[in-house]
Parts: structure tokens; C-alpha cells; sequence
């Protein structure tokens, strides 16, 4: 087993963002750890499916460890596993609460740590989450106070987790996105979900993939929350 070719760990990873995301990595030559909840076995040596639900600490265990033990190392880990619900603030339950905190904080926490701690070990790595530009400029037609709570404190973390590991090679960024054509959109909203942001449209996967892979090639860049989100975050 060669122990030379990055590796990179991409959460939700079975469909939409998350397959792009694999896709992009593999073109780059990385070998891939992709986890999902309901992801299945693939026809490529270089990826390693690990299905669970990332809101289990074990679920990130399994996936470092069968990750190191197959591929030897780990160098990237996209965080890009998340749950997205608007709803009024009064509506949410104490159910959509906890399955928020679970996918969008828990979830990278254990990863996380599991991943830096492996990143250490070979004196440098990148970790990038994914987030949304709604923690920026709230839009009044899409109550999100979940999201805003949740990946809003990814996008601190980003930060503080770039201070504290500066110097020790391993980079934090975040890409903060618009709203993006992906199956998670019914294609009859793609028109008021287009109208929401400057440039007049929804954003594609692939302009995640590519902000992501931007930041991959960035060594100066550290601590970034880079909006990819068609202007929305500048103002209306």
C-alpha cells in the first residue's frame, strides 16, 4: 500500500455537493474516504465507502480508522455533511433542534478532532466545512435560525481552529454558500430560489467543488469563510 497519495474525507458524500466533492478529489489524484448515511460501495480502489450517520461519534471513528488503515494517511477532510431546514423560528421542534446540533455541530466535532489528530501525525493537513451565506445576511422569506445557529459556529470555529493550528501546517477554511442547484431543490423553486440572490441564479455544485478545490491549492489562505453565493453576502 502506497502511503504518498493524499487522502482527502468527504462527509455526505453519496449525492449532490457531497459526490461532487469526490469527484473533484479524485480528478486531482487524492484517494477518497466518502461517508454518508446511506452511501454505497463504489467500483473504485481509490474510494473507500464508509456509510453511518455522522451525528454518531462512532460513525467518525469508523471512518478515520478504516480510512488510515486502507489508504495509510489522512490530508483533507471536507465537512460538508449538514441539515438545512427553514422553518419560523416558533415552529421548530425540540426534535428539529437536536437533529440540527447532531448533523451540523456534533457531526464535525468528532470528525474533526479524529482528523486533525491524523493531520498531525504527518505535519500538515487542510480541513474546510461548509456552511451557508445565510449566517451573513439573513433573508427575511427564508427563516433558517437553525442553520444561522448551527453553521454560524462553524464559521468561528474555522477561525479559532486556524489560529490554534497556524503553526503546525494545518489549514481551516470554509466555503459559504448561496442557494445551489442540487437534489435537495424541487426544480419548480428554482425560479424564487434564483431570485434571491444578485447575479439572478441558483449557484451549480460544481462552483462548491471548485471554491473548495481553490482553497486545496492555497497554502498562504487559512481562516477564510470564501462566499460562493452569488453575491448575496454583499448586499441587495
Amino acid at each position: 500500500m502506497s502511503t504518498t497519495q493524499k487522502v482527502a474525507v468527504i462527509t455526505g458524500a453519496s449525492q449532490g455537493i457531497g459526490a461532487e466533492l469526490v469527484k473533484s478529489y479524485r480528478e486531482r489524484g487524492y484517494r477518497v474516504v466518502a461517508t454518508a448515511r446511506s452511501i454505497k460501495p463504489v467500483d473504485d480502489a481509490g474510494i473507500l465507502a464508509v456509510a453511518g450517520d455522522i451525528a454518531d461519534p462512532a460513525t467518525a471513528r469508523r471512518v478515520i480508522a478504516e480510512g488510515v488503515a486502507k489508504f495509510g494517511r489522512i490530508d483533507t477532510l471536507v465537512n460538508n455533511a449538514g441539515i438545512f431546514m427553514a422553518k419560523p423560528f416558533t415552529s421548530y421542534t425540540a426534535e428539529d433542534y437536536a437533529a440540527n446540533i447532531g448533523v451540523n455541530l456534533t457531526g464535525f466535532f468528532h470528525i474533526t478532532q479524529l482528523a486533525i489528530a491524523e493531520m498531525e501525525k504527518n505535519g500538515g493537513g487542510h480541513v474546510v466545512s461548509i456552511t451557508t451565506t445565510l449566517t451573513d445576511h439573513a433573508i427575511s422569506g427564508v427563516p433558517s435560525v437553525l442553520a444561522s445557529l448551527t453553521k454560524g459556529g462553524l464559521n468561528a470555529a474555522t477561525k479559532s481552529l486556524a489560529i490554534e493550528y497556524a503553526k503546525r501546517g494545518i489549514r481551516v477554511n470554509a466555503v459559504s454558500p448561496g442557494v445551489i442547484k442540487s437534489p435537495m431543490h424541487a426544480p419548480e423553486t428554482h425560479d424564487f430560489l434564483g431570485a434571491l440572490h444578485p447575479v439572478g441564479h441558483m449557484g451549480e455544485m460544481r462552483d462548491i467543488a471548485q471554491a473548495v478545490q481553490f482553497l486545496e491549492s492555497a497554502p498562504f489562505v487559512t481562516g477564510e469563510i470564501l462566499h460562493v453565493d452569488g453575491g448575496q453576502s454583499a448586499g441587495h
